[in-house]
């Protein structure tokens, strides 16, 4: 369980890492899909809609690695569509960043 916790820890780490090169206005950008795109669906606070609420306490139990998933794959037999082939993965990984955070719809 130990060796787990700290596997899910290294991954995070990588991602936050990778999460930090994404430039101010790209960033600026990706936080307007959130609240828009994202929030379509999951409601413009994220607070819930069609999709699940992604405040930052209903993801407190998904791991980033979950939620990476998630977003670029999408979730089959759900609405949740797969957004690979418009995000990179470090700007996928900057978003669950900001999602865990509980920073998604800040200006």
């Amino acid at each position: 369980m130990r060796i787990i916790v700290l596997a899910l820890a290294l991954l995070w780490s990588l991602f936050a890492a990778a999460a930090q090169d994404i430039a101010p206005a790209r960033q600026a950008e990706l936080r307007h899909l959130l609240k828009h795109d994202c929030g379509s669906c999951h409601g413009l606070t994220l607070r819930g809609g069609l999709g699940s609420a992604l405040t930052a306490e209903a993801l407190a139990d998904r791991p980033a690695a979950a939620l990476r998933q998630s977003i670029l794959d999408g979730l089959p037999g759900t609405p949740m569509a797969p957004w690979r082939e418009l995000l990179s993965e470090a700007e996928v990984d900057w978003l669950v960043q900001q999602l865990k955070r509980g920073s998604g719809v800040a200006p």
